[in-house]
């Protein structure tokens, strides 16, 4: 019996998708937030203070759902992207982790001088 022609669409559909550490494809292309309007992530000139917290958590409940949620944390970090929420981190957080990132290798690239006993 002859078995109609697949399309490589539908064969593609039917394939589970690669592991995001595993797909050639870049990162992003796996975001949960490609799916969402950029508004959500991207603060608008003149917020209030309410409507900007609840975007942003709004944002990061999309991000906790993310499979490439740490790799977008980390491109965030590393660029460093000033605004918007990224990782599941708003900007002001991202600063605080810098920070926080910053200070640890300051401490372990100087020495702590250690006392003789005499």
């Amino acid at each position: 019996m002859l078995h109609p022609i697949e399309s490589s669409a539908t064969a593609a559909a039917r394939r589970p998708a690669a592991p995001p550490e595993l797909d050639d494809s870049p990162w992003h292309t796996s975001a949960a937030c490609r799916r969402d309007e950029a508004g959500l992530f991207f603060a608008p000139s003149k917020e209030p203070t309410a409507a900007r917290l609840s975007r942003e958590e709004h944002a990061k409940r999309v991000c906790a759902r993310c499979p490439v949620l740490l790799e977008c944390r980390e491109h965030a970090l590393a660029q460093p992207e000033p605004y918007g929420v990224w990782g599941g981190l708003t900007a002001a957080e991202r600063r605080v982790v810098l920070t926080r990132r910053r200070r640890r290798e300051t401490e372990i690239r100087v020495p702590v001088p250690t006392r003789i006993a005499g």
